[in-house]
C-alpha cells in the first residue's frame, strides 16, 4: 500500500533515492521495482533486518531491472551518515510526526538532497488524526508515538522554511480512517472486537484485489477524510552569480 503517487512523483532509473524512516520498505520496493539505486534508512535493527531480506529476495526473484541497487541500513535520521548532494529523491512516509526536532530532519533531507532533487513527505492528515487523538490517549501516548499533528499549511510552512519549493499536494487512504477510529474507539490493542475485525478483512480484500468500486469510493473521499497529507517539493538549484 503506498501512500506517495509515482505518477506526481516520477522516478527515473538510475536515480539514487533515500526511503528515510523506511519501516517496513514498501517505497523503498516501489524504488527499487523502478530502477532505482534505494537506500532504506530505518533506526530499528529489526525492520533493517527485514527490509534487506526482502531486498535480496526481490533480487533472486528477479523483480528489479538491470542496474537498480537496493541497501538497507541503520541510522539516525537527525545525523544522516551521507554527503552532501548524495541523492537525487528522498521519501519521508509516516516519520515525522513521531520526531521532536522535525526542522533538523528537513535540513538533513535538504543538505542530502541535489539541488534539482525531489522530495516527498507524507503525515497523518489532521482532521482523521484529531479524531483518534480524541477516541484514544493510548493511540499516541507510547513510547515513540505521535507527538504532534500536523496542519497542512504547517508542514508545508516547515517545507518551505527549509528551502523547499512545495509543488503538490494530496490526501491518500481515506478507506484506512474509519479503521482507525474503530481500533480507538475498541481499544488500539483489542483486535477482537467485532467491528474491527470486519473492517480489517474489508481492508486486506481492498489491496488484494483492487476491485473498481472500492477504488472509485476511496479517490471521492480522500479529500475529505484521507488518513495521510502528502506533499511534495523540490530543492531549487542555486541563482547563477556569474562568477
Amino acid at each position: 500500500m503506498l501512500t506517495v503517487d509515482f505518477t506526481r512523483f516520477p522516478l527515473a532509473a538510475g536515480d539514487r533515492v533515500l526511503d528515510l524512516g523506511c519501516g517496513a520498505g514498501r517505497h523503498a520496493f516501489e524504488c527499487y521495482r523502478r530502477g532505482g539505486r534505494v537506500v532504506a534508512l530505518d533506526r530499528s535493527a529489526d525492520e533493517v533486518r527485514e527490509v534487506a531480506s526482502w531486498f535480496a529476495a526481490m533480487k533472486e526473484a528477479g523483480e528489479a531491472p538491470a542496474g537498480a541497487t537496493a541497501t538497507a541500513m541503520q541510522g539516525d535520521a537527525l545525523a544522516l551518515p551521507f554527503p552532501d548532494e548524495s541523492f537525487d529523491v528522498v521519501i519521508i512516509s509516516e516519520v515525522m510526526e513521531h520526531i521532536p526536532d522535525d526542522k533538523g530532519v528537513l535540513a538533513e533531507m535538504v543538505r542530502v538532497l541535489r539541488p534539482g532533487g525531489r522530495i516527498a513527505v507524507t503525515v497523518p492528515r489532521y482532521g482523521p488524526e484529531k479524531v483518534c487523538w480524541t477516541l484514544s490517549d493510548a493511540y499516541h501516548e507510547v513510547e515513540g508515538g505521535h507527538i504532534r499533528i500536523y496542519k497542512a499549511d504547517e508542514l508545508l510552512g516547515r517545507i518551505r522554511e527549509a528551502g523547499l519549493k512545495p509543488y503538490g499536494t494530496h490526501h491518500a487512504h481515506a478507506l484506512h480512517s474509519p479503521y482507525w477510529w474503530l481500533k480507538c474507539a475498541f481499544g488500539v490493542d483489542n483486535d477482537k472486537a467485532l467491528p474491527v475485525r470486519a473492517y480489517h478483512r474489508l481492508l486486506v480484500w481492498d489491496i488484494m484485489k483492487k476491485p473498481l468500486a472500492t477504488r472509485f469510493a476511496e479517490q471521492l473521499l480522500n479529500p475529505v477524510v484521507g488518513k495521510s497529507f502528502v506533499a511534495y517539493a523540490t530543492k531549487p538549484h542555486l541563482p547563477d552569480t556569474g562568477v
